[in-house]
């Protein structure tokens, strides 16, 4: 329905006078087609959009997937054509004023009192979007210059007059007469609408836009909802922003992964709190991947999860590292994850166990020794491998990396100290054993070290194959 002037009765209909002529409208929106006009309690009005009346009454839906299915395929899946968004035009009708003069704005339908946002409510908005009781009233510019979705929405025929709702936004400084600005509700969380649009008034590099924070559990709530609503409007520019955002704290390279850590490690030592609570927990991440399609997070959230014990995860107590207390606490996997996490388990307990067994059998650090006492060399021959340094005596090394074994063994294996579940921590530990800057023999130490980092690079390219992923 369209909606009664505020400041005329609202019983009976009062008589129509004649409405503005001007085919432009105040900034931030299209120009209207001349003639294009909706009769309301203010008389003909211009629609104040480039929305194009027609007397089709078709429902919106079907007109955007008319729309979309003509359009070039998509580089990146979007939500959109797996689900497609819903969106209806909505029947709203003022009220009594409120305790600021305003008038209320009423559902028709459940006569539930709305909200106007109270900072997404422009003066010279062109369009309003409905999201729960709240109502936003911004440009339909902004939507049509980043979002394909609305792109489609506002360039097909509008069905006839009366069939569309809007609503009479009265003159004021930016708007110089009233206006009919169409209504569209929105099936989204109010709060992730609110995260969308002030993403996209604030566009622009990941690091300059206010809408992006630090990865914690408050900032991935903010740009998971503004990635499900890029995704779902086909908003591939902020996608993109979100993702690359994300892949900080989920990364998927080994380089991006151990800086991560370090920052996590930092977070511990500052807070006392344990380093997992420094981001979201993986259940999330994993759940939010598989909702917009983002294969290129679960890369390391499955990692993450795979670090604790099955009693951490799924029965975790208020001390331990996953515990998230109601209602943050996240839904679990599909059973598809499930199995993936449990299989990808096995392999990083069976790959800590075979990296403390390498070091063990001496052939990582043997080069040396072994062209040492060749007798094809002299004695004082350096060794490529070692940076320039010899073995000193290869009796005195194996000895020593026995007793690593055995130390190692104790801590990963039997005592299950910290980095147990961890084997990318478990080599590079392994890897600082026989330190450099305190071993008699620096051949070994630096041996064992570049051992140690080859093992963390092999481990990192398994991670998508321990998991599953790589057919997922």
């Amino acid at each position: 329905m369209v909606l009664r002037n505020p400041q005329q009765p609202l019983d009976p209909e009062p008589e129509p006078t004649p409405g503005p002529s001007s085919n432009t409208t105040s900034n931030g929106s299209a120009n209207c087609a001349p003639g294009v006009t909706l009769t309301g309690p203010l008389g003909p009005q211009r629609l104040a959009t480039g929305l194009r009346p027609a007397g089709s009454s078709s429902t919106l839906a079907s007109l955007v997937s008319q729309s979309q299915h003509s359009r070039r395929v998509k580089s990146i899946k979007s939500m959109a054509t797996l689900h497609p968004p819903e969106t209806k035009f909505s029947s709203l009708k003022y009220g009594d004023k409120d305790e600021l003069g305003k008038a209320a704005i009423i559902d028709a339908q459940t006569g539930a009192q709305l909200t106007r946002h109270k900072h997404l409510w422009f003066d010279d908005g062109s369009v309003i979007c409905r999201a729960e009781n709240t109502l936003f009233c911004v440009h339909m510019s902004v939507l049509q210059r980043h979002s394909e979705f609305f792109q489609d929405m506002f360039a097909i025929p509008q069905p006839a007059p009366g069939l569309s709702d809007s609503l009479v936004i009265e003159g004021s400084v930016m708007r110089h007469s009233p206006q009919l600005i169409p209504v569209i509700t929105l099936f989204d969380k109010a709060e992730d609408v609110a995260h969308l649009l002030n993403a996209l008034y604030d566009i622009g590099p990941v690091s300059s836009n206010s809408a992006f924070g630090d990865n914690g559990d408050e900032d991935f709530r903010v740009v998971s909802g503004i990635l499900r609503l890029a995704t779902k409007y086909i908003i591939d520019e902020l996608r993109e922003m979100a993702l690359v955002h994300l892949s900080v704290a989920w990364p998927s390279t080994l380089k991006a992964w151990d800086l991560r850590e370090d920052i996590a490690r930092n977070y511990e030592i500052a807070s006392g709190c344990p380093a997992a609570h420094r981001y979201p927990h993986p259940f999330a991440v994993i759940n939010l991947a598989r909702e917009v399609d983002a294969p290129s997070l679960l890369f390391s959230a499955f990692y993450d999860l795979s670090r604790y014990s099955y009693s951490q995860i799924y029965e975790p107590h208020e001390e331990d590292p996953l515990y998230r207390p109601s209602p943050f606490t996240p839904p679990s996997l599909s059973p598809a994850d499930i199995a993936r996490l449990c299989i990808g388990k096995e392999h990083t307990q069976h790959t800590i166990t075979t990296l403390i067994q390498a070091m063990g059998n001496g052939q990582h650090i043997r080069q040396a020794g072994q062209q040492l006492m060749s007798g094809q060399y002299s004695l004082l021959r350096r060794s490529p491998s070692s940076s320039g340094a010899i073995c000193i005596s290869a009796a005195a090394c194996r000895k020593d990396f026995t007793e690593l074994v055995e130390l190692a063994t104790q801590h990963y294996l039997f005592d299950r100290e910290r980095g147990c579940y961890d084997p990318l921590y478990v080599a590079e530990e392994l890897g600082q054993l026989k330190s450099a800057e305190i071993s008699e023999c620096k051949a070994c130490a630096k041996s064992l070290e570049t051992w140690a980092a080859r093992e963390r690079e092999k481990a990192w390219k398994l991670i998508p194959v321990w998991f599953r992923l790589d057919s997922a």
